[in-house]
């Protein structure tokens, strides 16, 4: 899954990406399986599109991808 955070006129987008960061991490150390930081932190909705698929690639499949590494990797070590 991919998210995004798009950047306004209050500080609420600081509170929200750091909420979210704070709960991935939560995540992968509550369990035993890898949790992928896959939200976009944008100023405008055209980036966020750019980045989702548009001109700068799709973010989501690197997220993807990287879950899908990193669980290759966990089962490679055990």
């Amino acid at each position: 899954m991919l998210g995004v955070v798009i950047q306004g006129d209050t500080r609420h987008f600081d509170f929200i990406c750091q909420g979210v960061t704070y709960g991935i991490t939560e995540l992968n150390l509550s369990f035993d399986i890898p949790f992928i930081f896959g939200v976009l932190t944008t100023d405008t909705a055209q980036q966020a599109i750019d980045r989702a698929g548009g001109k700068h690639g799709n973010k989501g499949d690197e997220a993807a991808i990287t879950a899908i590494k990193m669980v290759n990797l966990k089962n490679d070590l055990s």
